[in-house]
């Protein structure tokens, strides 16, 4: 009886270790496939900026005075050239972007001075660090759980979660972010294991690296500083002396570029969050960030009505297994199991929550909650692997989890296929931006286009069309309260997003009139 057992159980065990490299396969697939399809959005067009060296007043100074430009002549501001190095694409940083921190800009510049500059070479490189989001994973997990059969569960789950797909075929630092939360957990947790000089400064390193990734990684280290202190107890003891070092260490390095943050804020930047939300509003745009862990069909806020409330049955079913993932894994695993777990969850999780529903505000976005669905993913595979493979389980139980992880795995699959072959996705803001491949047709239809517009739109508005239209598509771009010297030989001329001034200007300078083809986009139809 007992080596039947066995017997079923080496056949199962493969039949699991077959079925996770099939995920592992459709995984980075789902990362890789048509990365130049999706639309290149606003805050990719402002990560090549930064990549190139040049700033946005720069660009501007450049690009502004009213001649015409190629496609090649835009797009000089969106990638590396000899013009400008690294230490202009720190100074841009600096200058523009200072709460977007240098680490993964730096890196992908290098990437894209080796790989090329198309869109699909420059998102690779977040698709590429994506996949060391498996090895970290599985290291983490057997740290903490001490468990290969969880670990490899977690990396299934990962393997196929769609938030997780969107952000790794992204060119800005998500990617690179989760890898630095999984480096410095697990080696926080292996420096509380060995207990050596050199592991605890393998941790502040690990810190370092994550305090340039992304600014809520101080938050990630924060919450480390938790569950250190609650491990010990709050007594000061060797361990605790130790982290206090280590932190001390990573923070100190971290310090230059808070005194450039305080020098030169960017309030303008995180405007977005100013805007009021209800209390109905934050619960459902707290449900569908945490839904998206698991199913993402693409809804994005306009989108119709019936198909959220569609979605409604779906989404508690997954707030549910998350909820009991997190109360199962602090029922059944050890302190130092369920308080790291938890700690990640809320280390990031807590304040946003607190900003939403106590400020009103709207700081919550996937991408900033990506520690907490890290969090949940752990207790989520704890729950499966717990529930399948102890032998206290009764049998139609096993067959029950089994079932339950069965329809998450496809969930993952299904919301990866759809994902893959769309245009534009919930992550690009597609309320703003889902006119833009419709009016880059209309102007690429023309034999000899060109498109007029103000400097407030070159970015993002007009390095996105950029990548949109046809390489002949010429464009001018004007001061405000100017207007162009529109040249001969040109058989389409559009305005997109003018000013009242360039409207007025144009219809009164040149005899002309105006047409309006939608909310973006006007063509002249009329010259003398």
């Amino acid at each position: 009886m007992k080596k039947q057992l066995s017997q079923n159980w080496l056949i199962s065990k493969s039949w699991l270790s077959f079925l996770i490299i099939i995920l592992l396969v459709i995984g980075v697939f789902f990362r890789f496939v048509n990365l130049d399809k999706k639309i290149y959005w606003g805050d990719e067009v402002f990560s090549s900026l930064r990549i190139s060296g040049y700033t946005q007043s720069e660009m501007k100074e450049q690009l502004g005075n009213g001649h015409l430009i190629s496609i090649e002549e835009l797009h000089k501001y969106q990638y590396p050239n000899p013009e400008k190095n690294t230490l202009d694409t720190t100074k841009g940083v600096i200058l523009e972007d200072s709460q977007i921190l240098p680490l993964y800009i730096l890196m992908t510049r290098f990437w894209v001075e080796l790989f090329g500059n198309s869109v699909a070479a420059t998102r690779s490189f977040s698709a590429f660090l994506s996949l060391l989001t498996f090895p970290c994973l599985y290291w983490l997990c057997k740290e903490l759980f001490k468990s290969s059969l969880i670990a490899w569960i977690a990396i299934a789950l990962v393997a196929v979660s769609p938030i997780h797909v969107v952000y790794a075929q992204e060119a800005r630092a998500y990617s690179l972010w989760i890898v630095t939360i999984l480096i410095s957990s697990v080696a926080l947790l292996r420096a509380m294991r060995l207990k050596t000089k050199i592991s605890w400064c393998i941790y502040a390193i690990t810190l370092s690296l994550g305090f340039y990734t992304h600014l809520f990684f101080t938050l990630v280290a924060f919450a480390q500083g938790i569950y250190v202190i609650a491990i010990e107890r709050f007594r000061l003891s060797k361990t605790s002396i130790y982290y206090l070092l280590s932190s001390l260490a990573g923070f100190i390095s971290f310090v230059p570029w808070i005194w450039i943050i305080i020098t030169n804020p960017q309030p303008e930047a995180v405007d977005w969050t100013n805007t009021k939300q209800t209390l109905f509003g934050s619960v459902t745009r707290w449900a569908g960030i945490f839904s998206r862990t698991f199913l993402d069909l693409g809804i994005s806020p306009s989108d119709p009505g019936k198909l959220k409330i569609a979605l409604i049955p779906f989404i508690l079913i997954i707030l549910v297994l998350m909820v009991y993932s997190v109360y199962f894994i602090c029922r059944r695993s050890s302190k130092d199991v369920w308080l790291f777990v938890l700690t990640l969850i809320g280390s990031v999780g807590i304040p946003l929550l607190i900003a939403d529903f106590v400020f009103q505000k709207r700081y919550a976005t996937s991408r900033y909650t990506l520690p907490s669905v890290l969090g949940i993913e752990l207790a989520v595979a704890y729950l499966f692997t717990t529930k399948i493979t102890s032998i206290s389980t009764k049998v139609w139980q096993k067959k029950l989890w089994s079932f339950v992880a069965f329809i998450v795995i496809i969930s993952g699959v299904t919301s990866g296929l759809i994902q893959s072959q769309a245009q534009i996705w919930w992550n690009k803001l597609p309320e703003r931006y889902q006119e833009y491949p419709k009016i880059a047709n209309i102007i690429s239809q023309g034999n000899k286009p060109l498109l007029i517009s103000d400097t407030d739109n070159i970015l993002p508005p007009i390095q996105m069309l950029g990548y949109l239209v046809d390489p002949k598509v010429r464009f001018q771009i004007v001061d405000k309260n100017h207007l162009p010297e529109i040249t001969n030989g040109f058989t389409d001329i559009f305005l997109f997003k003018p000013s009242d001034f360039l409207k007025a200007g144009i219809e009164k300078i040149y005899n002309s009139k105006l047409q309006q083809i939608n909310d973006l986009l006007w063509k002249i139809t009329k010259s003398a």
